[in-house]
């Protein structure tokens, strides 16, 4: 080899390090979450499902992406502090847990794009245009449709036939539509199953408790729990509650259930958060939140909690049983 070359060959190795480092880094982009829900072991079951969807897409905490998560414990006060912080911070992107947390943000922001997770009525709460074409700078993924009002209400027939009187627990600062929803759908088929059914609001813990409390002074009383922060930051004071006061109860999230409630039906939520992901890392990669539909669930889960049926005195029919996703025993 002529030298010439040789020092070629040697000044190009010795310039490689130097070219990698010259290289433009990875840019990091930030991710703002609003939590209405109490950071607990739920919570953080979908912060790591979220976590876990921003990774399948190359996006990883640290490397090239930065989380910023608030929880706001079901206080309708913090969610709209929390909001503030949130959008001051001028994130690339929001995502969104709940109604009231969604609410928030789009009274404070048109311009940040912000996806949702876990909210009953986007349409009816005037957070998108439509499901198929959502507009604006809001869109996600939807938890219920208000008919299921009506499978709640067949779920407690079949687990509790003695039920007559049916409690709708709810707060009315933080459930989707007020509440007003579920609860017409509720009435609506109420005589088929021979209930009657009663709006029971509540925004503290003493009023769920004196609540459910006098709800179960009464003989062949049930509970249904409807799907807001509000119910979800204290469902372990609820299941406690409605133990305590006899009440069978159908809740709208499988925490309930592993928390000692009877029965929940709903969706996966912690599966939700980690769809949620694909829609923020195909935001951050350029798309228009108006242009992305707002999903809807395909599929629910029933969990029977059947220590909670024994000590309510309930025999679940084996009919139930089988239909069951999972069962605590």
């Amino acid at each position: 080899m002529r030298r010439r070359e040789f020092i070629t060959l040697l000044g190009g190795a010795a310039a490689w390090p130097v070219a990698a480092r010259t290289q433009p880094a990875e840019r990091m982009r930030r991710i703002g979450v609003l939590m209405a829900i109490a950071e607990n072991e739920e919570g953080r079951s979908h912060i790591a499902a979220f976590r876990d969807g921003l990774r399948a897409s190359g996006r990883v905490e640290g490397r090239n992406i930065q989380i910023e998560t608030r929880w706001a414990a079901g206080d309708v006060a913090k969610v709209g502090a929390f909001a503030n912080e949130l959008v001051k911070s001028k994130p690339d992107v929001i995502l969104a847990s709940g109604t009231t947390a969604t609410k928030a943000l789009q009274a404070r922001t048109s311009d940040i794009p912000v996806v949702f997770v876990l909210v009953s009525d986007p349409v009816g709460d005037g957070l998108v245009a439509s499901l198929a074409k959502p507009g604006g700078n809001i869109t996600g993924f939807t938890t219920f449709e208000f008919s299921l009002a009506s499978k709640w209400l067949e779920i407690l027939k079949e687990s509790a036939p003695s039920v007559r009187r049916v409690a709708m627990l709810f707060n009315p600062k933080t459930a989707p539509s007020g509440g007003s929803a579920y609860l017409r759908q509720a009435e609506a088929v109420a005589t088929s199953f021979a209930f009657q059914v009663f709006a029971t609001p509540a925004s503290t813990a003493d009023e769920i408790e004196r609540s459910l409390e006098q709800f179960g002074k009464v003989p062949h009383s049930g509970l249904i729990v409807l799907p807001d922060a509000f119910t979800s930051a204290h469902a372990e004071l609820i299941v406690t509650h409605a133990a305590r006061n006899l009440l069978p109860a159908v809740y709208p999230f499988k925490l309930f259930a592993t928390a000692g409630g009877l029965i929940s039906y709903g969706i996966n939520s912690v599966a939700q958060f980690g769809q949620a992901a694909s829609y923020v890392d195909r935001i951050l990669r350029g798309e228009k939140t108006s242009d992305l539909p707002v999903q809807a669930p395909t599929k629910f889960e029933m969990v029977i909690n059947l220590k909670s049926a024994k000590k309510l005195g309930l025999d679940v029919p084996s009919t139930l049983l089988a239909r069951a996703d999972e069962v605590i025993e």
